[in-house]
């Protein structure tokens, strides 16, 4: 027990002091290996076995393919579909971003990307229309955080991998939950744009415009269409349906649409590397999360909190608050990495399904891409508006108070995530 109280506090004190997460997590583990006089050979044993799994190569092909489909002009014809079916109310705009986050979710994977991709388009026509630029920006954050929830997603891939949870039913297990917070922040935008008037300019709805906008944007419909229901009719897996993602959004930018020049695939490339290097973090929370088991965590942290309450809902909520508090300074990958071993078996001991509770840690990972100091979609969002990280973090609290109530639904309502792939696979046995 010393031993974990010294590792806690070196680790501790490696990340306040700005030491790079896989260098703190890596460090840390050397130490634990030398208190426990383990061979150092285990972190290279790690790492190799870490890197192996052929399903870990759809994370950088779905980063690519969003990025393909961005660049390649998908992204500016969603945001048409989306301004066309929300017509002008109070804060259409802001609707607009929501929606059309939602809709490119199902393209790129990831919340920083999916902010990026739309927030850059966005965020300047909602100040063109009068909106405060701190509100414009924490609209694009708050939403872009969908596209770790909306499948595919690259977070439900790991918490896939390390739970060794059927990725296509964590899939289906996110999309009810994703429309559910979808309604929740354009709920938010609308009451907040109303009280303070903004937008309702522009062309009311009418379905001409809408009818334009959709079979111009055919082609970037049928991305999310093809890519899911590939995979669902057993076409092609997971992985493979990344690969097509990427042959599709190559096709489609260079010969239909034709904005796609190969300086732009360059620069994807150079994107999907920058974005994937958060892999070099498999290998030393793996490794750090094979010492927890050795050290009994799991099963310490279990009677910790089940001598304390055996209430499902209150155990799911402590996790949460855990989580969210974890969020504002780890990275979602480390954090999925590091906890799934500590707390799935305490859950699922509660009678949590696994899929449930991967949809329940995703959705509180995505409130720590909107919590400061790190908030991985605050940066994008600021760097989009030019802007400070703390005007942003003040704008998205009442964002951040609608992914904690979409939270609190799937903890007290757990078949909203499971009806779906219950539906399609059966009951998980």
């Amino acid at each position: 027990m010393n031993e974990l109280v010294v590792l806690a506090i070196v680790f501790t004190v490696l990340t306040v002091i700005g030491t790079p997460l896989f260098a703190a997590v890596g460090l840390t583990t050397f130490l634990a290996l030398f208190l426990i006089d383990i061979p150092y050979t285990l972190m290279a044993q790690t790492g190799y076995t870490s890197l192996t799994p052929f399903p870990l190569i759809t994370i950088p092909l779905f980063v690519l393919a969003g990025r393909l489909m961005e660049v390649g002009g998908m992204g500016k014809r969603l945001i048409d579909i989306a301004t066309s079916l929300v017509g002008a109310y109070r804060g259409s705009l802001g609707l607009v971003t929501v929606f059309a986050c939602m809709l490119f979710a199902a393209l790129s994977g990831s919340g920083p990307a999916t902010t990026a991709a739309i927030g850059s388009i966005t965020i300047p026509a909602m100040e063109k229309e009068g909106y405060k630029t701190p509100f414009a920006a924490a609209i694009a954050a708050a939403a872009g955080a969908l596209g770790s929830l909306i499948p595919p997603s690259n977070l439900m891939i790991i918490y896939g991998l390390v739970s060794e949870t059927s990725i296509p039913r964590l899939f289906l297990a996110g999309f009810v939950p994703g429309f559910i917070v979808t309604a929740l922040l354009m709920a938010t935008v609308y009451i907040i744009a109303r009280r303070r008037g903004y937008g309702g300019s522009g062309e009311a709805f009418s379905w001409a415009p809408a009818r334009r906008a959709a079979w111009d944007g055919k082609w970037a419909i049928g991305a999310p269409v093809l890519i899911l229901g590939g995979i669902y009719s057993g076409a092609f897996t997971p992985t493979e349906a990344a690969s097509v993602a990427v042959f599709y959004a190559l096709f489609i930018g260079l010969a239909v649409h034709r904005e796609l020049t190969w300086r732009k695939v360059y620069e994807s490339l150079r994107f999907t590397a920058l974005m994937t290097g958060l892999l070099i973090l498999l290998t030393p929370t793996l490794a750090f999360g094979q010492l927890s088991a050795f050290y009994d965590v799991p099963a310490a942290v279990e009677t910790l909190i089940t001598g304390i309450t055996t209430n499902v809902f209150v155990v799911m909520i402590l996790i949460g608050i855990f989580y969210i508090i974890i969020g504002t300074f780890m990275e979602s990958l480390a954090q999925i990495i590091l906890f799934t071993s500590v707390f799935l078996p305490l859950v699922t001991s509660l009678g949590v399904d696994p899929v449930a509770f991967g949809v329940f840690t995703v959705i509180t990972c995505e409130i720590g891409f909107l919590t400061p100091p790190l908030g991985g979609n605050l940066n994008v969002a600021a760097r989009i508006s030019n802007i400070t990280i703390e005007q942003v973090s003040v704008a998205v609290l009442p964002f951040i108070t609608a992914y904690c109530i979409g939270l609190l639904l799937l903890i007290f309502f757990p078949q909203l995530s499971l009806w779906l792939p219950d539906f399609f696979y059966g009951p998980a046995r």
